[in-house]
């Protein structure tokens, strides 16, 4: 975990904690933290007067990740992107046959964060910002926890209206522990969603992949000399489908809930005939139950709109809703936002 002391010496009676959760495949800091230009979110946020923290599950980034040093752990369909070999690998089947962690073990570690942010910091309880894969863990552990979350903004949350309420038997469940990334192929898939003059700066091909190697010191290791692999954690997730999202009106409720996306996002909405996998960002906005909800959709952004031009007016809407816990004076209600930051309810 990392921290961004925010708050001023005549105000530490006053603090306002806020989290910030990585989604599945980008470390916290590289998401949330990266250090050019004007795309640190957590800095922006800290400037703003608030104390921010930023936290690695288990499996991804500086966090331990168990299993996951043993290249013989990787997907065995990607041990391919391995060259050269590391030092005494031989491709074949994992020695670790299971996925790496679950929703209960990454809720866990959510929970005993919140504990120590609350009882460190002297806050009653901390405001939730979580990016993608991150709604897995932070929407469920609010609708259970709502003495501890203050509020939740979710940035392109992946969310499956249908998906599973039970975890698997048995646990852990076979599998491998570890998927790799190439520095190519994540530029290759976030450009799939570009389709705005000026959406993202060539730049940050390798400003976001330094950063992301910069928390794998295992993985910035394999694959081509100074280029590495990204190892993204294996996991098993339930317990996040319309019938969580509106149970006892916790979401909406006492947890007022902001989602945010871009309209070329691809990866939040999808039409998978695998209810898993089938994806839909308007369907967790209809499924919270409670009145206090709101939605945003960002022109001309994709999936990892906090490395395009959208990101500084990601991060007004974020400062705003902290304070206000509104957008353009509402507290319910979908809206569409500019290139200039302009706010408007959509048609």
């Amino acid at each position: 975990m990392r921290e961004r002391d925010g708050t001023s010496l005549g105000h530490l009676g006053e603090r306002t904690a806020v989290l910030m959760l990585h989604g599945r495949s980008v470390p916290v800091l590289a998401g949330f933290d990266l250090d050019f230009k004007s795309y640190s979110w957590a800095d922006a946020l800290a400037r703003a007067g608030y104390d921010v923290f930023m936290m690695d599950l288990q499996g991804s980034g500086l966090s331990p990740r168990p299993k996951m040093d043993d290249p013989r752990n990787v997907n065995p369909a990607q041990q391919h992107l391995l060259k050269p070999r590391p030092p005494g690998f031989t491709p074949g089947p994992p020695n670790y046959p299971f996925q790496l962690t679950n929703s209960n073990s990454d809720r866990d570690d959510l929970n005993a964060v919140v504990d120590w942010i609350i009882r460190e910091r002297g806050v009653e309880k901390v405001a939730f910002i979580g990016w993608s894969a991150a709604a897995f863990t932070m929407g469920p552990y609010a609708v259970k926890n709502p003495g501890k979350v203050s509020s939740l903004f979710l940035l392109a949350p992946i969310f499956p209206p249908e998906g599973t309420s039970n975890a698997p038997d048995p646990l852990p469940q076979p599998g491998f522990p570890t998927f790799v990334s190439t520095k190519g192929g994540t530029w290759d898939g976030w450009g799939s969603e570009v389709h705005c003059e000026g959406q993202r700066e060539d730049e940050m091909r390798d400003k976001v992949w330094d950063a992301i190697m910069a928390s794998d010191p295992v993985g910035s290791t394999w694959g081509p000399v100074g280029e590495g692999r990204n190892r993204i954690r294996n996991f098993v997730r339930w317990g996040w489908n319309k019938t969580t999202a509106g149970q006892g009106g916790v979401l909406g409720g006492s947890v007022p809930v902001l989602i945010a996306y871009g309209e070329y996002d691809r990866q939040v909405n999808t039409s998978s005939e695998d209810p898993e996998f089938n994806f839909s960002v308007p369907a967790l906005y209809n499924a919270i139950a409670g009145n206090h909800k709101l939605m945003v959709k960002l022109d001309c952004a994709g999936h990892s709109l906090v490395w395009e031009m959208q990101h500084k007016n990601v991060h007004n809407l974020s400062k705003h809703w902290l304070k206000h816990l509104k957008v353009d004076g509402k507290t319910q209600g979908i809206f569409d936002m500019n290139t200039n930051g302009d706010i408007s309810p959509a048609p």
